[in-house]
């Protein structure tokens, strides 16, 4: 199936494991949580059992340095695609007012990205996100 729509998220590449999990995570939900009509139908195995819906496309996850992060996220804002961000500065908060408080305490391009995430047309994506390796 092909689709109009594409979820990328680009994660820093010098991040541990842990951090790389982490941060797709947080990003994937913001994109299932900011977006209408990304997340399909809930799922039932044959014995009965209900299990939650995901995305009805696939997520592309992409490994990037930090100024291409940067690059990134300044092409899709001017693009006008959906966007979510995920800094450094995050990974020392503990829940979501405080991740919200330390993202807007520092201007856009002062920003420590360490992963973003990027929905919208296609071929305006496409051109976003091309030259950017997926994720090993």
């Amino acid at each position: 199936m092909r689709f109009d729509t594409k979820i990328g998220i680009v994660v820093r590449d010098d991040l541990a494991v842990w951090q790389k999990l982490n941060v797709t995570a947080f990003l994937a939900g913001a994109v299932a949580g900011g977006v209408a009509d990304v997340i399909g139908e809930p799922y039932e195995d044959g014995s009965g059992n209900a299990y939650l819906p995901m995305f009805r496309q696939p997520v592309l996850v992409y490994a990037a340095d930090a100024g291409t992060l940067g690059r990134v996220r300044s092409t899709a804002l001017g693009r006008g695609l959906e966007t979510a961000v995920f800094t450094e500065d995050m990974f020392k908060t503990g829940h979501d007012a405080a991740n919200r408080a330390v993202v807007r305490a520092v201007p856009a391009d002062e920003l420590s990205l360490v992963g973003l995430a990027v929905y919208g047309p296609k071929n305006p994506l496409d051109k976003t996100l091309k030259g950017l390796a997926l994720h090993p």
